[in-house]
């Protein structure tokens, strides 16, 4: 004769423990909860709003349905932030990771004062945007800056860098690279640091060349690194702001304004608030977009 064990019940005293338990772990996450959904959910739900209005951030709005996309789409405006916007993310997103590369692989060996040789070349991107503004600045102004004296000197014409329409952008992505290609370094000095050594020595064995092993043992162990730093730079590019901001104001004749300036400069410069707000959606959407193809094109890749 079998018995068949009944339905198992939990004693009202575990029940109520295990209310108590989840109301006091409600009680402590309560606060970070607020923050984050004040900070980060009411914003984008209220900008989404904003977008579909005529805002002055002054007197009351009124809604305008799709208007302001469509002036996005006929604003030379915005096509020139842009042109900007996307010729700075096609300089500083290869060039920030080959040169982080480079200098990873430089430095990927065990020689005196290696550390501090790492360190110097991280130091740059500890500096604020702020701080590298103030900095270049001062140093590439076209009458009393150190670059034009240096030039003067070696005998060759001053430059005008920041003050030039077709030197400020290019000059700008060579900031933004003395800055970010540290983080790049210490992020592929890591993943080198883990390609298994067997692997280089059975290259090495086989009759590898250098260029070999790098192509055919260390590019392929570095490849998911490189995808999380491509698409880190991309989002980071497309969101620069704090150095145009410090050093050109989005000039000269708008030859610097991006996108993120671009949408100040229509929220608060301007006082079209709906209008930034259109323009920072279609921002926002690109950059879903770039994540959401990352991570496709990563799953085709696992699943081959």
């Amino acid at each position: 004769m079998s018995v068949h064990p009944g339905p198992i019940t939990v004693a009202p005293a575990a029940k109520t423990r295990r209310r108590r338990e989840t109301a006091a772990a409600w009680a402590y996450l309560s606060p970070s909860v607020v923050v984050i959904i004040g900070l980060g959910l009411v914003p984008v739900v209220w900008s989404l709003i904003l977008s579909f209005q005529a805002d002055d951030l002054v007197t009351p709005s009124r809604f305008v349905g799709v208007d302001n996309y469509a002036a996005l789409a006929q604003d030379p405006h915005f096509g020139q932030a842009v042109g900007n916007t996307l010729l700075y993310t096609a300089l500083y997103v290869p060039l920030s990771i080959v040169l982080g590369l480079a200098l990873a692989l430089a430095l990927n060996r065990r020689v005196r004062f290696i550390g501090a040789y790492r360190t110097l070349m991280f130091v740059p991107f500890v500096l604020s945007a702020t701080a590298q503004g103030v900095l270049f600045s001062f140093i590439l102004d076209p009458e009393f800056g150190v670059a034009n004296s240096v030039l003067h000197r070696i005998g060759l014409s001053p430059q005008g860098f920041l003050t030039d329409p077709s030197q400020a952008l290019l000059v700008l992505v060579a900031i933004t690279l003395w800055s970010g290609t540290g983080f790049c370094m210490v992020v592929f000095l890591a993943a080198l640091q883990d390609v298994p050594p067997s692997l280089i020595e059975a290259a090495r064995l086989d009759g590898a060349g250098p260029f070999r092993i790098l192509r055919h043992v260390t590019l392929p162990a570095v490849l998911p690194v490189t995808t999380f730093l491509t698409l880190w730079q991309l989002i980071q590019s497309l969101q620069v702001f704090d150095l145009t901001y410090v050093t050109t104001k989005g000039g000269p004749l708008g030859s610097t304004t991006v996108i993120v300036y671009f949408i100040w400069q229509q929220a608060f410069q301007n006082f079209t608030a709906g209008y930034g707000a259109a323009a920072a959606y279609v921002l926002a959407v690109v950059l879903l977009a770039l994540g959401l193809g990352v991570r496709l094109l990563r799953r085709n890749k696992e699943a081959r």
